[in-house]
Parts: structure tokens; C-alpha cells; sequence
């Protein structure tokens, strides 16, 4: 990348196993998938990342750097290994190895003025001084189930309650399912720990979502709704909320993405059309690309 990114993202690239493929797992994780969509959008991007070397050597990750994406693995480290049980219920996760943290030292100096940046942990590894990394004007996005989640070697993952956080106190759009909460928790629950001025997109998988800008109060919720776009063929689930959230914040980053669309909330259709489009494929090689995204927007291949 010839100059600084304009979205940088933090995570941890995980792998999946999986046994469909001839290693025995795929490559995983928020930031994998953000990164790889960012890039296809059309924005340049830097990923500051934790992965073991299976995942640092892995074709997936090659793909994401052959997008253009400027990807550094923190040397010596390792992300998470997950194994995914997709029930009628949800989803149910073990995981073998636990992931290493994401270290802001390792951020490159000419990183640090980046106007946009997406924290996409997948296994608590952004910690509460990233908080105070992007500069005040930056915008950030966040994927919040990441911060839920409490792995122990060679045990089953569990869930935390959503509850304060300075980054999730620092985001200006967080991202959020339905299955990765309990029912009792709402969406005024999940703003009290947010600032005013930011968004919640909170999701609810085929049957879209809904966008509330917090006011002052958490219970003073300005909502825009969506709707979820009919797929072609479904193929792997895994991605498509990390994908959504990404397409939303592009548009945010850059209006133009959406420039051709003509309707209501550009950002919240072109998060419906990627996560729509990555459901079609497996892993990361379901990442759509702009043009794919905009045809579905407006309705092609399956018009709804």
C-alpha cells in the first residue's frame, strides 16, 4: 500500500475447524472478514493482527493481502482455533487454543492518524487501551459479541452480559446479533453502555434489523429498519454479521460506495446486500465485491 489506510482494523485472524476442507479448518474471524470486505469495497486498508503461522502462511489470508490489504501479524503470536456447532438454537463453540491479545505497540506510527478503524476481536483480544488509540475525530466501528466471549483451552466458550467497556464507550457504530444476547437484554439495555450520538445496529439473521441512534438517554432510540435480501444458495453462515457490519461502516467511511442508490438508508442496504452475497459462498471467498454488492442493492440476481 502505497499510502496510509483509511480504515485500519484489529483483530485476530482464528481458524475454524472445519471438515470440509483438506487442513482441517479455515480461516476465520472478524477481522479477516471486515478486512477482505473493506478491501473489496473499494478502501485501502491496514489489519493489525494475532495468527499462529498456520494462519499468517494460509490461502485465505494471502487472498486478503492479494485484495490489497496491508496485513501485519504481530510476530510470535496466535489467534483462536474454534470449533462451531451450528444448532437449530444457535451456535455452540469449543475452542483448543485460546487467542494471544492484540498488542498496540505493534501498530505502525503511520497508521496512528487513520481516519476510520474497525475493532473486530473475535475472542476478547482487544483490550481497554485501544480505546484511547484512534484520534478523537476518528470514526470507529466495533463488533461487540467479540468482547463477549471467555475461551479456556480445550473448553467450551462462554458468554459474558454486555456491561461497560471503554471501547465499546469509544465506538460510533457497534454491531450486534440477537443470538448473541439474551432474550431479556434490549436494545435500550445495550445503549446505556454506549455513548450518545452512536448506533446500534442490532441484528436478527433472515429477518434483518434494526439501526437505533442513541440519544441522551438510552431509552431515547431513533430506529431505522432493514430488511434482509433473498440469497440464491445458502452456503456457510459463518462471516455474514462481521460482513455486514463492515459494508455499513464503508459507507460511512465512504458515502460514494452507495452513491448509485436512490432509496432510503444506503448504508443499512448495502450492508443487506454483502451480508446477503456472503452467505453464497464458503468462508472468506463469499466476500463480495462492489459491483456484486450494488446489484444486489438494487435488486438483481434476486429481486425482492
Amino acid at each position: 500500500m502505497s499510502e496510509a489506510p483509511q480504515v485500519v482494523v484489529v483483530g485476530a485472524a482464528c481458524r475454524d475447524l472445519v471438515e470440509d476442507d483438506e487442513r482441517g479448518w479455515r480461516l476465520g474471524g472478524g477481522a479477516s472478514y471486515s478486512a477482505l470486505s473493506f478491501a473489496r469495497l473499494g478502501l485501502r486498508v491496514g489489519a493489525l493482527v494475532v495468527a499462529d503461522e498456520l494462519a499468517d502462511t494460509s490461502r485465505e489470508l494471502n487472498t486478503i493481502r492479494e485484495a490489497g490489504v496491508d496485513v501485519r501479524v504481530i510476530p510470535g503470536s496466535h489467534g483462536p482455533v474454534f470449533i462451531n456447532i451450528e444448532t437449530p438454537t444457535g451456535r455452540i463453540q469449543h475452542t483448543p487454543q485460546v487467542s494471544a491479545a492484540v498488542d498496540p505497540a505493534y501498530l505502525p506510527v503511520e497508521w496512528r492518524d487513520a481516519p476510520a478503524w474497525m475493532f473486530a476481536p473475535v475472542a476478547a483480544e482487544i483490550h481497554d487501551e485501544w480505546a484511547d488509540v484512534p484520534r478523537p475525530d476518528a470514526l470507529v466501528g466495533l463488533g461487540w459479541q467479540g468482547l463477549l466471549r471467555v475461551l479456556r483451552d480445550g473448553a467450551p466458550v462462554h458468554h459474558l452480559a454486555p456491561g461497560p467497556s471503554p471501547v465499546v464507550r469509544r465506538a460510533d457504530l457497534i454491531g450486534v446479533g440477537s443470538d448473541d444476547v439474551d432474550r431479556a437484554t434490549t436494545p435500550a439495555h445495550l445503549a446505556a453502555f454506549m455513548r450518545a450520538g452512536a448506533t446500534l445496529l442490532f441484528t436478527n439473521g433472515i429477518h434483518g434489523g434494526t439501526a437505533y441512534r442513541v440519544g441522551e438517554r438510552p431509552d431515547d432510540l431513533a430506529p431505522r429498519h432493514w430488511r434482509s435480501i433473498p440469497i440464491q444458495e445458502y452456503v456457510d453462515p459463518v462471516g455474514a454479521g462481521d460482513t455486514f457490519l463492515a459494508a455499513v461502516f464503508a459507507a460511512w467511511v465512504d458515502p460514494a460506495i452507495t452513491g448509485g442508490w436512490d432509496g432510503p438508508d444506503p448504508d443499512l442496504r448495502l450492508g443487506a446486500a454483502c451480508g446477503s452475497l456472503i452467505l453464497e459462498g464458503p468462508g472468506v471467498y463469499g466476500v463480495p465485491y462492489l459491483e456484486d454488492a450494488v446489484r444486489r442493492m438494487h435488486g438483481g440476481d434476486n429481486p425482492d
